[in-house]
């Protein structure tokens, strides 16, 4: 009779030790704290948004709305000047958006080929710009000699490039696109633009998506240009009459010939008004994210780590 002996596999799990767990708890009731930090607040804000002007004012809303009323969204979505500013926001979001990356793309592509004569000096020169800055006045002056003071041009080209941007981009074209595929699509007869458009674009979507999620933030959380630059009130962005009424305490079409009845009720309406105005400048932003969130991680680390 022959016996069989077999091989018991290798256990392949780790074995946590104490630390670990410890370790491990300390950082899952860290995230939790943190989750909690960042929820409530949100959660706060909506559920007052979607509360009567009375219960916010009495201060009756903790975490869920109190006398359900979409009052706050009538109001706003019915101002011309609100909606006029949600539409300027998404104009400079877009626009300012699309300019930025053909920028920063256009600059960090030639600075990663080893072959560009003075990427090093070029690369050095905006590096200093994130240190050093000529300051408002003088910004504020080279905007106005260019004809762009009260338009909407001063809100997407002033800050179309950000050098932060730039080297991300950079160092993902460098350790992404070898030479190796630019010298086999040279031998083919491709032009630069023609490698640039037809290999390195498809190949780059990660960080494009990265730097147009930050362009998009950006652009649409923007208000200090708007404030500098901007006096016609129909080219306000959102964040401008947010504003108005989160620290002026306004509300559009007032008027100032009101009994007290109807100042306590604007006064109640603007209180609530603040709250829905928040959900409404969040949202975009919210529903944005998801679709980009895949490319986020593997973009902010390649362009940020390697290279």
């Amino acid at each position: 009779m022959s016996l069989t002996l077999s091989k018991r596999p290798e256990s392949t799990l780790i074995v946590e030790t104490r630390t670990d767990k410890i370790f491990l708890f300390g950082v899952k009731v860290m995230l939790w704290i943190a989750l909690i930090l960042v929820a409530v607040p949100l959660v706060y804000i909506v559920a007052n948004s979607f509360s009567s002007a009375s219960a916010v004012s009495a201060g009756r809303v903790l975490l869920w709305p109190v006398e359900p009323s979409l009052q706050a969204y009538k109001v706003a979505f019915g101002d011309p000047q609100i909606m006029q500013g949600y539409l300027n926001s998404f104009i400079y979001a877009a626009g300012g958006t699309l300019i930025s990356v053909t920028l920063t793309i256009a600059i960090a592509y030639p600075l990663s080929r080893r072959t560009f004569f003075g990427r090093n000096v070029i690369m050095s020169l905006l590096i200093f710009t994130m240190l050093f800055s000529g300051g408002l006045i003088p910004t504020y002056l080279v905007v106005q000699d260019l004809g762009m003071l009260n338009t909407r041009w001063a809100m997407v080209i002033p800050s179309a490039i950000g050098v932060w941007q730039v080297i991300i981009a950079r160092t993902f074209f460098r350790s992404t696109i070898p030479d190796e595929l630019y010298e086999a699509a040279t031998i083919d007869g491709a032009s630069d633009l023609r490698f640039l458009w037809s290999i390195v674009l498809p190949l780059s979507k990660p960080v494009i998506a990265v730097i147009a999620l930050m362009y998009a933030i950006f652009q649409w959380n923007s208000y200090f240009d708007a404030l500098v630059y901007l006096k016609d009130p129909s080219l306000y962005p959102l964040q401008i009459v947010l504003r108005n009424v989160l620290i002026l305490n306004t509300v559009t079409g007032g008027s100032t010939t009101q009994n007290l009845a109807q100042q306590l009720e604007q006064q109640q309406l603007a209180n609530v008004l603040k709250y829905a105005l928040i959900v409404i400048s969040s949202l975009p932003v919210l529903i944005i994210y998801p679709f980009v969130a895949r490319h986020f991680t593997k973009g902010v680390m390649v362009g940020a780590v390697k290279g």
